[in-house]
Parts: structure tokens; sequence; C-alpha cells
């Protein structure tokens, strides 16, 4: 699997539990395991999330997935 299919599959799951992500552009970093292989990679999501009254907050979702594009954890900042 290509690294766009990746971002692709990953960012579909993104949205769809975090429907403010929608059109962001995830950082992507491979992490390499001790024989120099890449084990997963990491994908950080930086957008607004809309509160009710009209005010914003940043929210930064990070996800971190296998070379495959499962997901292994999904956090969030609030």
């Amino acid at each position: 699997m290509g690294e766009q299919d990746l971002v692709r599959r990953v960012s579909r799951e993104v949205v769809g539990k975090f429907p403010e992500m929608a059109g962001v552009r995830p950082t992507v970093k491979h992490q390499k395991d001790n024989t120099g292989d890449v084990a997963q990679i990491l994908l950080t999501y930086k957008g607004k999330a809309v509160l009710p009254g009209g005010k914003t907050i940043k929210r930064i979702v990070r996800v971190v997935a296998n070379e495959r594009g499962q997901i292994k954890k999904i956090s969030t900042s609030k």
C-alpha cells in the first residue's frame, strides 16, 4: 500500500469520528523498529472544532497506524 492510499484510508476513519478534520492534510512520520524497518506510521491532524455559541477550539488528532493502514491508536486534544 502506498503512502497516499494509507493516508486516505486512515483519513476516512478520522473524519468519521472527527468531522471537523475533513479536508485537513496530516503530517506523516514513519516510526522504525530496532531493525530499521518501518514499524508504524504517526499521522497528526490539526484543525478547529466549532463549539455551541460559535466559539472555536484547536483540536489535534494523533493516529498511530501500521504499514497496511490499520489504526492501532487514536488520541485527541480537548
